[in-house]
């Protein structure tokens, strides 16, 4: 893999690759823009079968995190990490406490977060060694697990979706399949039961799928199923890749639009789905929620109230990407992009302006 060049084709500034042989650490951490301010993004534990994964996986998500930050209207720049290592047999309290003083040695160029396979309690244990990190515990005066405000945004995007298709955002009498049952398809799944939708979900983990059939009466079928239900609406809320050439002649469905991150496997899929009629809200606009909320911290004390009421700018966002495909003929996919670039290119121009010769 030639990191270099793949950094200089989409404009990585930084790369940094960090190990601790005592705690077992092994870490990526990816700078892609500090354009709008320092680079804000979660840290990711996974068992890669390669470092050469790993890498990838850190590069493409901070470059997520860069459009989603700038959609979303906040004044940070994209960054993510990746700890190789399974979550669930290799965490310690002195590899977290090694990766945040890796975190602190970049003096706030990149402020981390939880991401998959991260809890709020590995967090805590990240900010014993470093400022530059949310969304740790609310005891330590912080916004605690996203999830919740997560799963919010993503039930504005749909709802702005099915606004578009159908000329109401009501969800009453709407099937919805619910990919993934973790911290945020749990809690979309009550808000889409609160809405009136109807649900067919899917998890690995039979124990999601138990929970949200006893407490909200949904209907369970077998993950390799799910693609091909008859349903209104499909909600990716697990892990990315998963409209593909294989998925995508078994959908049913009118809308696309779930947590998920990185849902498109490669961007001709998303083509594919314009070219079928099926609404596909981008996954880094629907569902930044959590950085959302996580960014409400560094504006002074946590509000709960205030983050959930910046979250609303993603109803507004999917309305205004839905309006650029149209108005372009392009698929959404292309119209957030649009919409993320804009804002980077103009205050980019901005803070060029401003700069000092010498600086220049």
């Amino acid at each position: 893999m030639e990191i270099i060049n793949s950094m200089e084709n989409y404009d990585y500034e930084q790369l940094v690759f960090c190990q601790d042989k005592a705690s077992g650490l092994k870490a990526i951490i990816a700078i892609h823009d500090t354009t709008l301010g320092p680079a804000l993004g979660g840290t990711r534990m996974w068992p890669y079968p390669s470092e050469e994964e790993a890498i990838i996986d850190a590069l493409r998500l901070a470059r997520g995190m860069t459009f989603k930050n700038a959609a979303a209207g906040l004044n940070f720049g994209g960054g993510k990490t990746v700890i190789i290592g399974d979550p669930k047999k290799d965490k310690s309290e002195a590899l977290f406490r090694a990766f945040g003083r890796f975190v602190e040695s970049l003096n706030g160029r990149y402020i981390t977060a939880e991401d998959v396979g991260i809890c709020v309690e590995d967090m805590d244990i990240v900010s014993l060694e470093t400022r530059h990190v949310n969304g740790v515990g609310a005891i330590a005066g912080s916004s605690g697990d996203p999830s919740p405000i997560t799963a919010f945004g993503v039930l504005k995007g749909i709802q702005a979706c099915a606004k578009e298709v159908w000329g109401s955002e009501q969800l009453k009498g709407k099937t919805v399949a619910l990919q993934g049952l973790g911290h945020v398809g749990y809690y979309l799944a009550k808000h889409l039961h609160q809405e009136g939708a109807n649900l067919i979900v899917a998890d690995i983990n039979e124990h999601n799928v138990e929970r949200v059939v006893k407490e909200l009466g949904a209907t369970a079928v077998n993950p390799n199923d799910i693609y091909g239900v008859d349903c209104d609406i499909f909600t990716p809320t697990a892990l990315g890749a998963i409209i593909n050439d294989h998925t995508i002649p078994q959908f049913k469905c009118r809308i696309i639009a779930g947590a998920a991150n990185n849902q498109l496997a490669e961007n001709r899929h998303g083509d594919l789905l314009h070219s079928k009629g099926i609404l596909y809200a981008p996954d880094y606009i629907i569902n930044a929620g959590g950085v959302i909320n996580v960014a409400d911290e560094l504006n002074g004390e946590y509000n709960k109230e205030r983050a959930l009421k910046a979250v609303e700018i993603i109803y507004r966002n999917i309305e205004d990407i839905i309006a650029i495909s149209k108005r372009d003929n392009i698929p959404t996919y292309k119209a957030a992009d649009i919409l993320a670039e804009r804002r980077i290119d103009t205050l980019g121009k901005v803070r060029s302006t401003f700069l000092s010769p010498a600086r220049k």
